[in-house]
């Protein structure tokens, strides 16, 4: 099962991101733009997500992903550590959040 050491370590293994804490829960950041939290009890995480792309997401595996009331209008989605298959799905989910943050610089 996936957790939140896991989370914070591939978080923390792409470049040039940080981990602060902020609104009393772990965030990550790249150059200084937050990618993903880990949100409640760290069972689960928010990730940067384009809102078409998400409403695919929550309807194709809505037990894996879902959209907190609070985030509904911006381009984030959440997903539940339980539901994820391996590392490799995290680090893809993380990596892919990444890459919305991060500068042009670092996608070179």
């Amino acid at each position: 099962m996936t957790t939140s050491d896991d989370v914070r370590a591939v978080a923390l293994s792409l470049p040039e991101t940080t981990e602060k804490i902020a609104w009393s829960m772990p965030t990550f950041r790249v150059a200084g733009k937050m990618f993903a939290t880990l949100p409640e009890d760290e069972t689960s995480m928010a990730v940067r997500c384009p809102k078409v792309e998400r409403e695919e997401l929550v309807l194709a595996e809505p037990g894996k992903f879902w959209v907190a009331a609070h985030e509904a209008s911006s381009a984030w989605v959440r997903v539940r550590l339980a539901a994820l298959d391996d590392l490799d799905e995290l680090r893809d989910i993380l990596l892919d959040s990444w890459r919305q943050a991060a500068p042009a610089s670092l996608l070179e």
